[in-house]
């Protein structure tokens, strides 16, 4: 049976901000097995990337690190893992954020034929069609 995990457990587990609930979470963390993992929603997966970014201003190299971590381990399920690892591997390689990246993997994943934005940015780099 899985447990999900809301964002700041993982905001927690990352930042290391709050002695005594990095601490609770990193212990959460590690009860975790493959046939009793931790699961991450695409919701928290772009909360926790956000919050990363803009309030503990992460770089963009950290945050890869933090979503490689979270992605490779055994103990963890994410949602629409493929989508998220698609959108990490173009988050890591473009210009785009992991945001936009992720919005697109999972529109191509539920058979779009194509992601619309008015943002020029995303059009350009993750491939979205400018409206």
């Amino acid at each position: 049976m899985m447990t999900g995990l809301d964002t700041n457990i993982l905001v927690r587990f990352f930042a290391k901000d709050d002695l005594e609930q990095s601490g609770r979470a990193r212990e959460l963390l590690r009860t975790f097995t493959p046939q009793s993992p931790g699961f991450i929603s695409m919701v928290s997966l772009i909360e926790l990337v956000w919050v990363l970014r803009s309030q503990y201003r992460q770089s963009k190299p950290e945050l890869i690190e933090c979503l490689e971590r979270l992605l490779d381990t055994p103990e963890l399920v994410t949602e629409n893992h493929s989508a998220a690892t698609q959108a990490l591997h173009r988050f890591a390689s473009g210009k785009a954020d992991f945001a936009d990246c992720l919005i697109e993997r999972l529109g191509h994943a539920a058979g779009c034929k194509e992601t619309v934005t008015f943002d020029v940015n995303a059009s350009r780099s993750v491939g979205m069609r400018l409206l």
